[in-house]
């Protein structure tokens, strides 16, 4: 996939850079004092076309490729992780899979809304069912020319704030092979039986919002199954995924290269034993360590993106990326915090910060657990096609 023009591309980053250093960061200590991103923050985020870089220009997108997705994420994410959380859904998950399942009549209508910014969620993961879709309680049964969602959706990012929602539930009572009794459907959130539930209160990453989603004989039109074909619902899922896993991943080098930075800026302020600490060679196996992993990190994204870019399955190497790279964001923050030395558990300084807003990425969009059971599983199906692992 071509994507944006590589000059305007470059372009649209140095701008980015400078947004994210000069406004976003200087405006982290309002997000996480309201729990909240400021109004006109959200509105200059739209007015960039933050919302809409994935979605095809023909419905005010930017039709950025998936590599050129992820370094926007990269970028955005060296700001506290509450600005990229706003957005993610809308240019990764439910705006990817309108994008590629969608019918005519449904990108038409529903990709310019996603695109102008009007926020999005994506509900799959349910009180009894994250990655064990056949324990999915959420239902859709047929009611004349629609049909009538009953369920609750559990942890779903964006959901207070949510216009759009894509909605994962069984058409099928039977758990069916390669999990067939799953359909997708897009639903407005302002349809009457939704109610959404409180805020979850987090460890971390304050200023972005999960909650769960009521739903109470939701009645929807047909037209909102996605594709108009029922028994997609977890192929849509697990491709928006693949897309949810390489943002997850570029998102860990964005938050550990900032904590890579501040545990660097720290180290040749913080004077021990007369002199600046990043002389001690302890201090600096920390940070090399720190740089070499997220340097590798970037690496395996960069080729996991080039890869689907060339439309290739990338569920393996999207699971690979989201899994080292997550691990390794958890290994820096947690240095971060050890340069800091006792300053770095006082609120009063970012490691404290950065260590618990780090921590959800070893979780959603997969755990590692269930990443290493994908990438195991690829990797025994292609031994047996193949008779090996390496492509």
């Amino acid at each position: 996939m071509s994507g944006m023009d590589p000059e305007i591309f470059d372009a649209f980053v140095d701008q980015l850079k400078r947004y994210v250093r000069e406004r976003l960061i200087p405006a982290e200590a309002d997000v996480i004092a309201n729990d909240r991103i400021p109004d006109d923050i959200l509105q200059e985020m739209r007015d960039m076309g933050l919302f809409g870089i994935t979605i095809p220009e023909e419905f005010g997108g930017a039709g950025m490729n998936v590599s050129q997705y992820i370094e926007t994420v990269k970028q955005l994410a060296y700001a506290a992780p509450a600005y990229r959380s706003t957005i993610s859904i809308n240019i990764g998950m439910t705006g990817s899979a309108i994008k590629n399942f969608g019918t005519p009549d449904q990108k038409a209508h529903w990709l310019p809304r996603i695109a102008s910014g009007e926020i999005a969620c994506f509900g799959l993961t349910e009180p009894g069912s994250g990655s064990d879709s056949a324990a999915m309680q959420t239902t859709a049964v047929r009611d004349g020319n629609g049909y009538r969602l009953n369920g609750t959706k559990r942890y779903i990012t964006n959901s207070p704030h949510a216009k759009i929602g894509l909605i994962m539930a069984r058409t099928n009572k039977e758990a069916l092979p390669k999990n067939a009794h799953v359909s997708a459907f897009i639903v407005d959130m302002t349809t009457a039986g939704i109610s959404i539930g409180s805020p979850d209160k987090k460890m971390g990453q304050s200023g972005a919002h999960i909650a769960d989603i009521n739903m109470d004989d939701v009645k929807i039109p047909g037209d909102a199954l996605v594709g108009g074909v029922e028994g997609r619902g977890f192929q849509i899922a697990m491709q928006s995924l693949d897309n949810g896993r390489l943002s997850v991943a570029g998102m860990a080098v964005g938050m550990g290269r900032r904590a890579l930075d501040t545990a660097v800026r720290y180290a040749t302020e913080r004077k021990a034993f007369g002199e600046a600490i990043s002389n001690f060679q302890l201090i600096q196996s920390m940070l090399a360590d720190s740089d070499a992993e997220l340097y590798a990190a970037e690496c395996m994204i960069a080729d996991a993106c080039a890869r689907a870019d060339r439309g290739e399955n990338i569920v393996r190497k999207a699971a690979a990326a989201k899994m080292f790279a997550s691990e390794a964001c958890g290994r820096v923050v947690d240095r971060c915090v050890q340069v800091y030395g006792g300053a770095g558990y006082l609120a009063e300084y970012e490691a404290e910060r950065f260590f618990r807003d780090a921590r959800i990425l070893r979780i959603y969009e997969g755990t590692t657990q269930i990443m290493q059971l994908q990438i195991a599983k690829h990797m025994l199906r292609d031994f047996a096609a193949n008779g090996h692992v390496w492509s």
